[in-house]
């Protein structure tokens, strides 16, 4: 059933609205299409932040793997579109366990370009808003404490809370330790703040 609310949910796609400096984007399901605007988005993101990113991101593989074999039980794909270009990824990634499918995790990655201007936070409840479709009891997310601090804002603005620092828990590129903040969000009881 949640995979059938999810496949209705996404129907209702794209959806354009402003960015705070009057551009228009659009937030829509990745699709096999965006094979080749996806891997150009991820190799203008830079390097010192792609490192902290779960996956190589950059490599055609694995951005292979994402266009060719979406599969929206295990992830629900979003992009952010202006023009003809991918300026964001949203994911809402879930378990393949049964014990653990009633958490989401949330992953969402913004152009240097277009930070600040409400495009991170209208993908977290676009993320948000999918988890409530798909009845979801909570939602994560995993953060870099200081260098992710815009991002850790954002979420704690959509309702979610730090429930945890992990103490030297990831590697910068020069081999120092940082902290990784863990955030949940309760949905049970959740209002969504936007509305369609």
């Amino acid at each position: 059933m949640g995979r059938c609310m999810t496949l209705l949910k996404l129907g209702e796609h794209p959806r354009e609205f402003a960015l705070r400096d009057g551009r228009k984007a659009e937030i829509r399901p990745l699709t096999a299409d965006d094979k080749v605007r996806l891997r150009t988005f991820f190799e203008l993101v830079p390097e010192d932040e792609r490192f902290y990113l779960k996956e190589n991101v950059v490599a055609p593989e694995v951005v292979k793997e994402w266009t060719e074999h979406i599969d929206h039980d295990r992830g629900i794909p979003f992009v952010a579109v202006v023009g003809d270009e991918i300026v964001a990824d949203a994911t809402l990634h879930r378990s393949r366990s049964e014990a653990y499918r009633y958490v989401g995790e949330a992953r969402v990655v913004v152009s240097r370009a277009y930070r600040e201007l409400g495009l991170g936070s209208r993908l977290i409840q676009e993320l948000i808003n999918t988890a409530l479709m798909l009845r979801l009891h909570k939602m994560t997310m995993e953060l870099v404490e200081h260098r992710e601090r815009a991002a850790i804002m954002a979420a704690k603005a959509a309702g979610f809370i730090e429930v945890a620092v992990l103490k030297e828990r990831v590697r910068d590129p020069e081999g120092n330790y940082k902290d990784l903040v863990l955030l949940e969000l309760p949905l049970d009881g959740y209002a969504s703040w936007w509305h369609y």
